[in-house]
């Protein structure tokens, strides 16, 4: 009997990782891939329609949002010691592909993908947000600062005659199914 209670002993069990710190590290993981694809999308989109054209000014100044938040959460990445998502190779391509076949579907089919995609980082911000609390208050302040960017985006967008784009609702809705698959895939590999 001795012997089994050292076997026990010696088996490792997995370690616990605190609810605050999963939660903390899902929402920077998956915040750093959404930005950073948010960069991919705009950088295919200003592929094809340029800085200096109307709307490219639109999307650069979009794109440059954008960009000051994948800096804030590649900081973060590295601050908080969160490992980023497995799929970020996968994403770059898919971003930038939306956002280059969007734009050479035309300026309104462009303004459709930027409405799909802002109004579902605008609400996973705000459940963020909730989930946080009154915990991190910091990154709390970031999140509902980027939220209100994102959701300018999304007006700019509708401002733009995003829904006058040719199969608005379906484009919208797979473009909204892929940035929620993306999310949850986002959280955990």
């Amino acid at each position: 009997m001795v012997k089994n209670k050292k076997k026990k002993k010696n088996i490792k069990t997995k370690k616990q990782i605190p609810a605050d710190k999963k939660l903390l590290d899902e929402i920077i993981r998956v915040d750093q891939a959404g930005e950073l694809g948010a960069t991919k999308i705009y950088a295919g989109q200003l592929a094809v329609f340029g800085k200096e054209s109307n709307i490219g000014k639109k999307i650069k100044h979009m794109a440059d949002q954008e960009q000051e938040h994948i800096d804030t959460f590649n900081r973060l990445i590295v601050e908080k010691k969160v490992r980023p998502t497995a799929m970020m190779p996968l994403w770059n391509i898919l971003g930038y592909t939306l956002g280059v076949t969007t734009a050479i579907m035309g300026k309104k089919a462009a303004m459709a993908c930027t409405v799909a995609v802002e109004e579902v980082i605008g609400k996973h911000y705000e459940i963020q947000a909730k989930q946080l609390k009154d915990k991190e208050p910091e990154l709390k302040k970031i999140i509902l600062n980027f939220r209100d960017d994102e959701l300018e985006h999304h007006d700019i967008g509708l401002e733009n005659d995003a829904e006058k784009a040719f199969g608005y609702s379906l484009l919208s809705k797979i473009i909204k199914t892929g940035c929620k698959t993306a999310i949850a895939i986002s959280k955990k590999i």
